[in-house]
């Protein structure tokens, strides 16, 4: 009889330790591409959203999220590394972040180090501009998808188009092929009759519920997906049916077209991706009302078809009844301007290319249809998932800048910090900011020429939410207490 005690002493054991790890909660993570939180459960009263409201209305959406930088790349390691571009020195494209930090630890890795399944799919890490996808994150092959994509031949007349190679990695990348510049641009929008499954969002849902169905029948692996929807990125292509939703006279133009009175110019973006796409006019920075007019209408169509694939994954986790088990975060990579100051996509340290829309829905820590004035940043939400499925606070050889927003999650009104803090580099100066409820300090230091002049951007929100003019030098004070909040941050790297 006792020859039989460590056998089952070691079944026991293996039944507990099955146990604990089928009690890990899945984790459902979706990223989508130049999403600001024109949503209609972020008040857009002309926002089609249904799915992402849904989401909201059962889970906890964060008001005052921002990224930690504007732009693709960058978002995308600040998320999955849980570090911000300040610390990290990673603000451009072209650089891989293997190259900086060998050993980096990043989300799906730490998640795969405590027994998860990792993959993913779509638009992830930011493939393209000399950047690629980072296998060792994930448990099988990154799922990859176009960004940009034509259906409509006389969008492209049939030839490789500026975007479409950098996104591919070609040609500029491979030695004795032409510059980028020198192909042709590609349409701006799009709008042929066909099904979802046409372009390259309705085929990540299909394979993310394809990939739920095999999932779910694993119970013993808990699961960290990431689904990544490259809409409502440019160029605007979707089908009809969601451009035929909108009443293009009824949405709205910018009502403040000027850089902001007394900002340095090099903090206001012209020109620059939007102009690689026809018909834009490539030496004017205000477009004709009906140009204006296109390009509001294709954002808005193209966020609602995303919303749509969005349900689809939504309706079949709860359909496989692992909704109750299962972590789901909506993340958008950063804001875009909408011609707000002129400008057209991201990319600046101003209100509209920073702000996000961040909702978690956590089973039995989320109420349903809360809401939290709470400042929320990218890198909160690697340690905050970490947290929530009863995981230490994860450790790497980067610095993880994130806080854990869970106190917050299980009741809205815990505030943690009064603040954000985001960068963007522009014109030979790293600008710094700091959002409070009120204003948006940005200090600005030249990266090179340490005897350059320090320049400040200042806002109020309670009193111009269009930055229509830079009040720093009237407000001393402010500056002083928002440098006092900045300079509590460890100095900003740069890459040598």
């Amino acid at each position: 009889m006792k020859s039989w005690v460590p056998l089952v002493i070691l079944l026991f054991a293996a039944t507990s330790a099955m146990a604990q790890q089928q009690e890990k909660p899945n984790i459902l993570l979706i990223l989508v591409d130049d999403l600001k939180p024109n949503l209609g459960v972020y008040g857009d009263e002309h926002a089609i959203s249904p799915n992402i409201d849904g989401l909201a209305n059962s889970g906890m959406r964060f008001d005052q999220a921002y990224c930690n930088q504007a732009v693709c790349v960058s978002s995308r390691y600040n998320l999955i590394l849980g570090a911000r571009s300040t610390s990290t020195g990673l603000y451009d494209f072209g650089k891989e972040f293997r190259d900086v930090i060998p050993d980096a630890v990043t989300m799906p890795q730490y998640f795969r180090s405590a027994g998860y399944h990792a993959e993913s799919m779509g638009k992830v890490f930011h493939i393209g501009h000399g950047n690629t996808n980072d296998a060792a994150s994930w448990s099988i092959p990154h799922w990859k998808e176009k960004v940009i994509e034509y259906v409509d031949p006389e969008s492209t007349n049939g030839q490789l188009t500026r975007e479409e190679a950098f996104f591919e990695n070609t040609p500029m990348y491979i030695e004795g092929t032409p510059p980028n510049h020198e192909l042709p641009r590609g349409a701006a929008w799009e709008s042929p009759d066909v099904t979802d499954e046409a372009y390259a969002d309705g085929r990540v849902a299909r394979h993310a519920i394809d990939r739920l169905r095999d999932l779910s029948k694993d119970t013993d692996q808990p699961f960290f997906m990431a689904v990544g929807f490259a809409r409502p990125h440019l160029p605007f292509s979707v089908p009809k049916k969601y451009w035929d939703m909108y009443d293009p006279e009824s949405l709205p133009l910018a009502e403040f077209e000027e850089g902001p009175e007394g900002a340095p110019d090099f903090a206001v973006k012209r020109g620059g991706e939007i102009n690689q796409f026809f018909p834009i006019p490539n030496h004017q920075h205000i477009y004709e009302d009906d140009l204006q007019r296109k390009l509001i209408h294709g954002y808005y169509a193209s966020l609602t078809y995303m919303d749509a694939q969005v349900g689809k994954v939504l309706r079949e986790l709860e359909r496989l009844d692992m909704d109750e088990n299962t972590i789901v975060v909506l993340w958008g990579d950063h804001g875009w301007h909408l011609g707000d100051h002129a400008i057209w996509t991201k990319h600046t340290n101003y209100e509209q290319a920073n702000r996000i829309p961040i909702i978690f829905r956590a089973p039995g820590v989320t109420a349903s249809g809360s809401s939290t004035k709470q400042f929320a940043e990218t890198v909160d939400i690697f340690p905050t998932l970490a947290s929530l499925a009863g995981l230490d606070r994860p450790k790497g050889p980067q610095p993880i800048d994130g806080i854990d927003l869970s106190p917050t999650l299980s009741n809205g009104q815990t505030i943690i910090k009064d603040h954000a803090y985001h960068a963007y580099n522009r014109g030979g100066y790293l600008g710094e900011a700091i959002r409070t409820d009120r204003y948006r300090m940005v200090r600005w230091t030249h990266t090179q020429d340490k005897g350059k002049e320090v320049i400040y951007e200042l806002y109020d929100y309670q009193e111009d939410d269009q930055e229509t003019k830079n009040i720093a030098a009237e407000n001393p004070e402010v500056i002083k207490a928002l440098v006092a909040k900045l300079n509590q941050y460890p100095k900003a790297k740069r890459l040598p």
